[in-house]
C-alpha cells in the first residue's frame, strides 16, 4: 500500500511539484529569515563574546545594554578589587569615535581601551603585527573588516597613520574580530592611549573586567560585588542575554522578522494545503476503490500521511539546501559575513515543516474518511 500511495502522489507531476515547491519555499523563507535574525542578535553581543580573558563584567547599575554605558570613577576599580573572591580586576573602555584618514575622509569606529599592563580583552587572532606592538606610542589594532572598509582593495600595510580626536594613531596590527551590530571598524588600543583619542571625559572607564578566584562560582562573585559596591555585575552569558533582551524589547527587529517568518509559514500551509486538498479530491475514486476492497480508514489515513511526509521531507531538503547556498555564496560579503544556519534553526524549521504537511493532509483526510466505497461504482 505504501508503494501505491507514492505512485498516486507522483502520478500528477504538476500537483506533486506544486506541493514540493510550496514546502521548499516556506522552508527557504523561514530558514533564511530566522538565521539572519539570530545572526543579527548575535552581532549585538559580539564584543562581549570576544572578551574571553574575563568572566565577569562590572558596570553602572542602570546599564541596559553594551552600547549605553556611563563612565565609572577610578575608585570603583579599587572597590571591586577588594571584594572577596575576586582574583583580579582591570579597566576597559568602549565607545565610538570619529577617525579621519589621510585623504580627508572620515569613518566612525568602535574604540576599545585595554588595560595597559595586562591587555585583557585584546583580540585573540592577529593577521598582521604582534600583540606587543600595542605598547608602542600611538599604536592601534584594527579588525580585518574594518581595514577593508577604511582602505578598500589595499593590502595590509602597517605603519599607516590617521587621526582620532586630532591625535595621531599608528596602525600596528590587523586582527580578527566578530562582526559588530553596526558593522563599524573595531579599533583596539591601550587604555592610557584611548584617553587621548576620545573627547575629554571626567570618567573614561565604563567597564571593569573581573576574573573570580579558582573554585569560587562567578555568580557568587557577582552577588558579592553588587552587595559591596552597588554596581551591576554580570557574567558574560548574563550580559549577552541582557543586551539581546534589550534589542528584542526596544527595537522593531523582532516584529519585522517575525512577520516575514509567519508569512513563510502561512504561505507554506496555503500552497501545500490547497494543492494537497485538490490532489486528494481528484483521487477520491481511487481511495473509494481501496475502501471497497476492505482497506480500513486507518490504513488510508496512513497512506495520506506518508504522502505528506515524503513531500515535506523533499521540500525541506530543497529549502534548506537553497538557504545554505545563499549563506555560502554571501559569506565573502562584509556586511553578511558570519551569518550562518544554526542547528537550532534547522530543528525548529523542521518542526514547522512537519506541522505544515500535517495541516495540509488534515484538510483532505476528512473527505476520505466520510467517503462511501460505492462512489467507485458510480459513473
Amino acid at each position: 500500500m505504501n508503494w501505491l500511495a507514492l505512485k498516486m502522489l507522483t502520478g500528477d507531476r504538476s500537483k506533486y511539484f506544486g506541493i514540493v515547491f510550496g514546502v521548499a519555499f516556506a522552508t527557504l523563507l523561514m530558514t533564511q529569515q530566522i538565521s539572519i535574525f539570530a545572526g543579527i542578535m548575535g552581532r549585538t553581543t559580539s564584543q562581549i563574546q570576544d572578551v574571553r580573558d574575563a568572566e565577569i563584567w562590572v558596570m553602572d547599575n542602570k546599564v541596559r545594554y553594551i552600547d549605553e554605558v556611563p563612565g565609572l570613577p577610578e575608585t570603583d576599580l579599587h572597590r571591586v578589587r577588594g571584594v572577596e573572591g575576586v582574583d583580579w580586576a582591570v579597566r576597559l573602555y568602549k565607545g565610538q569615535v570619529r577617525a579621519r584618514l589621510d585623504d580627508g575622509n572620515f569613518r566612525n569606529v568602535i574604540l576599545f581601551g585595554l588595560d595597559d599592563a595586562t591587555l585583557v580583552g585584546a583580540p585573540q587572532k592577529l593577521l598582521a603585527g604582534n600583540l606587543a606592538d600595542l605598547n608602542r606610542p600611538d599604536a592601534v589594532f584594527i579588525d580585518k573588516a574594518g581595514y577593508e572598509y577604511m582602505w578598500p582593495g589595499e593590502p595590509y600595510r602597517l605603519g599607516r597613520t590617521f587621526e582620532m580626536n586630532d591625535r595621531r594613531a599608528v596602525l600596528a596590527g590587523v586582527c580578527e574580530a566578530s562582526a559588530p551590530f553596526t558593522t563599524l571598524p573595531i579599533i583596539y588600543t591601550r587604555f592610557s592611549q584611548a584617553a587621548s583619542f576620545v573627547p575629554r571625559e571626567r570618567n573614561l572607564m565604563n567597564f571593569i573586567l573581573v576574573k573570580p578566584q579558582a573554585g569560587v562560582p562567578a555568580e557568587e562573585v557577582c552577588r558579592r560585588i553588587e552587595a559591596d559596591t552597588g554596581l551591576m555585575a554580570l557574567t558574560g552569558e548574563q550580559f549577552v542575554w541582557k543586551t539581546i533582551n534589550y534589542f528584542l524589547g526596544s527595537t522593531g527587529i523582532p516584529v519585522n522578522f517575525g512577520i516575514t517568518i509567519i508569512l513563510g509559514f502561512v504561505i507554506g500551509v496555503a500552497i501545500s494545503g490547497q494543492t494537497f486538498y485538490l490532489f486528494t479530491i481528484e483521487n477520491l475514486k481511487q481511495f473509494g476503490a481501496l475502501k471497497a476492497m476492505g482497506l480500513s480508514n486507518r490504513r488510508i489515513v496512513g497512506m495520506i500521511l506518508l504522502q505528506a511526509l515524503v513531500v515535506g521531507g523533499i521540500g525541506y531538503g530543497i529549502g534548506v539546501g537553497l538557504a545554505a547556498t545563499f549563506f555560502e555564496s554571501t559569506s565573502h560579503v562584509t556586511h553578511l559575513a558570519g551569518l550562518r544556519i544554526y542547528w537550532q534553526v534547522l530543528a525548529g524549521v523542521g518542526g514547522a515543516v512537519l506541522l505544515i504537511v500535517v495541516l495540509a493532509s488534515l484538510l483532505s483526510i476528512r473527505r476520505v474518511l466520510v467517503l462511501e466505497p460505492a462512489v467507485v461504482f458510480r459513473g
